[in-house]
């Protein structure tokens, strides 16, 4: 019987423990497996190697749950330890002083099992008392107990076990008590375990008997021994790869294709990527690759060794240059690390360049999903944009696919304006946007289907990118202003009934929550539409934006912009022009000529104000500008209650713009009620 202290240089060790590793507890199942792993795994070496020539027999490792007396017991048929052994391992844990230690590695739980080979005294967070009973797996050895209450007063005696390997019982403390459920045990052991290479068995599998579920006697083995990853890729199907993903990932579809990575130079990396199956954005999720190191799982945060791009795909990505004990520091400054979030790049890129190669027309039909991946990608990724830009593809409004190239060669000719510039048509809504898109159409123009979350910032990432070119929503102008080909035409329209026929639309536009409106006349032809309405692109680009650019949020509080454009080619417009005279004229008479006299006046004060210095200007002569500009803005007044007053009771006009709004989705509720009814009076 041996009794002493564990040789650390603090009596506080198991505090220190307890207090900094209690956040991440869970980890000390991964420990005490992984240590079982490793015993095994050594005797494996050494009957490779004819050091140990005894039958080694079934070396799966065990996983007991006792709650009457509150144990949680591992055991293993491994190397085992002497007493020899025990001192040496699990005594003597060397610190250069408890001060460095707290300093070093207060806010990384994981670093301090890590760095300090604590593996083992993770069962301390857990445990009020643990035990070892072991025997080695040399001839001449016996049995020994070791045993620590979380003091650092430890014993050691002689005790019974025929076989070789290690038991290790823990104690489980009375405020963890959930590790003492069948339940959150299996899931942990799923969790970190799955796919260790040393078979693991928790209780017996079952099956229905007697209308119940009962125990069998086979082992209930938790884990894949060898998994999809280790396996060589020309020996696998795409039935392998399909039911693999099943297993980790039960609830999803079918995924569209697979990456599998096996690289031993200049890093070691193993794994399968998939891209998943999705049927809309909302069911990205990020983190869903599984980081392991020699099959023990290690986190599913791997931002930093996979790019972020692909931190939306599935998989595992297996690697001894990882070490268990990733840190976020660690990441950010191994060189291992950077190399490998570079080969992953490259290999992602390699691959959809060869499908897209091979099959073009299977990467069309996935591409709805795929896009999502490479659009993020060549949005954070310079170097990836240099890649995917060879098999990127636009989809226009017919459902055809093009490359970046191939589209630049489509529409060079058609949909270059007067400057120089390539117009980039696009629509984000094929219902909503039909009549804009059916217009460009006609006039031999084509227009994209940009309908993703992310293509807003592509657009602008792209005209970056393209040269002498430029995006544009299909209904973001009037059609020969989108694509200019000459200067615009004059409107040939007196100025004042151009302003009372503007003022006519405005005055009866609908009172909507942050949507403003503008109108404007111009001529777009007798075959085009009487009102045609539009939204600027700059402002609804940045509004967008503004979802996914912190610092931009002020656009998204500004009011929607839009603009009635009047045809004055149409006949409805130019019957609502001699209507609106025929109906106003004599009202507009006296105002209009109190206005001209006004302005007339404002004119001759304003030239005699040029003449002079500012400072030179009398306060005689500045309020009798003031009182002038006073009485247009009043004259201005009393016209718009005029026009006003007659707009409100033509149902043409009225109609006109209920029409404008429902072509854009914009008429609801009351205002919809009202247009119907009377459409049927109109009728």
């Amino acid at each position: 019987m041996q009794k002493g202290n564990i040789g650390v240089t603090t009596e506080n060790i198991f505090p220190v423990i307890k207090k900094f590793l209690y956040s991440d507890h869970e980890i000390f199942l991964r420990e005490m497996i992984s240590n079982a792993v490793d015993a095994t795994q050594k005797l494996k070496t050494l009957t490779a190697k004819g050091d140990f020539k005894g039958e080694l027999g079934d070396l799966t490792i065990h996983v007991k749950i006792d709650p009457e007396k509150g144990t949680l017991t591992f055991s293993d048929r491994g190397v085992g330890m002497t007493e020899e052994e025990i001192d040496k391992y699990i005594n003597q844990i060397a610190f250069s002083g408890v001060t460095d230690f707290l300093d070093k590695y207060k806010d990384n739980a994981n670093a301090i099992i890590g760095h300090f080979g604590l593996g083992f005294y993770s069962a301390f967070m857990v445990s009020k008392k643990v035990e070892i009973v072991t025997r080695s797996y040399r001839d001449d050895a016996k049995a020994v107990k070791w045993s620590c209450d979380g003091s650092p007063a430890f014993e050691i005696v002689d005790a019974e076990k025929e076989d070789r390997g290690s038991d290790i019982i823990l104690y489980i403390a009375d405020d963890c008590k959930e590790f003492l459920e069948k339940g959150k045990i299996e899931e942990l052991l799923r969790k970190y375990c799955l796919f260790m290479s040393v078979p693991i068995a928790f209780g017996k599998k079952q099956e229905w008997k007697d209308g119940k579920m009962v125990d069998t006697d086979a082992d209930n083995i938790i884990n894949a021994v060898e998994p999809l990853w280790v396996k060589t890729p020309s020996t696998l199907k795409d039935e392998d790869y399909k039911s693999f993903y099943r297993t980790l990932y039960p609830m999803q579809d079918e995924p569209l294709f697979w990456i599998h990575l096996n690289v031993d130079y200049p890093f070691n990396l193993t794994g399968i990527l998939y891209f998943p199956r999705i049927s809309s954005n909302i069911e990205l999720q990020p983190n869903k690759i599984q980081l392991y190191c020699n099959q023990v799982f290690v986190t599913n945060e791997v931002e930093g060794i996979v790019p972020q791009f692909l931190t939306l795909l599935h998989g595992v990505i297996d690697s001894p240059d990882i070490p268990l004990n990733v840190s976020r520091s660690y990441l950010q400054s191994d060189a291992n690390v950077k190399k490998i979030s570079s080969y992953i790049t490259k290999k992602v890129a390699d691959r959809l360049s060869s499908i897209f190669k091979e099959n073009r027309k299977d990467f069309e039909e996935k591409w709805d999903s795929l896009k999502i991946f490479i659009n993020y990608g060549m949005l954070t990724q310079d170097d990836f944009y240099d890649r995917a830009k060879e098999f990127a593809l636009f989809k226009d409004t017919e459902g055809k696919y093009y490359t970046f190239e191939e589209y630049n060669a489509l529409i060079k000719d058609a949909q270059t304006d007067k400057n120089g510039q390539l117009v980039y048509l696009y629509a984000n809504n094929k219902e909503e946007q039909y009549t804009y898109i059916e217009a460009a159409k006609a006039k031999g123009y084509h227009v994209l289907l940009l309908d993703g979350d992310l293509d807003t910032p592509v657009v602008s990432m792209l005209e970056q990118k393209f040269e002498k070119s430029h995006f544009t929503r299909v209904d973001a102008d009037i059609l020969s202003r989108l694509i200019q080909k000459e200067d615009e035409q004059k409107v040939e329209l007196a100025d004042n009934v151009r302003k009372n026929l503007e003022e006519t639309f405005r005055s009866q536009a609908p009172k909507m929550e942050k949507a403003h409106f503008n109108v404007e006349v111009q001529n777009l032809g007798a075959e085009a539409s009487p009102v045609v309405m539009t939204q600027s692109e700059y402002m609804r680009r940045m509004k967008d934006i503004s979802r996914f650019q912190s610092g931009m949020g002020f656009y998204a509080q500004m009011p929607d912009t839009y603009t009635m454009v009047l045809n004055n080619d149409h006949a409805l417009i130019q019957r609502v022009i001699a209507d609106m005279e025929e109906k106003t004229s004599e009202a507009l008479k006296p105002i209009e000529a109190e206005l001209r006299g006004q302005e007339a006046r404002k004119a001759v004060l304003q030239q005699e104000q040029d003449k002079k210095k500012p400072e030179e200007v009398t306060q005689e002569e500045k309020d009798d500008m003031a009182a002038t500009e006073k009485a247009i803005h009043e004259q201005q007044d009393k016209r718009n209650e005029v026009i006003a007053e007659y707009a409100k009771g033509n149902a043409v006009v009225h109609q006109l713009i209920d029409l404008a709004l429902l072509q854009n989705g914009m008429l609801k509720g009351a205002a919809l009620d009202a247009f119907l009814k009377r459409s049927v009076e109109l009728i």
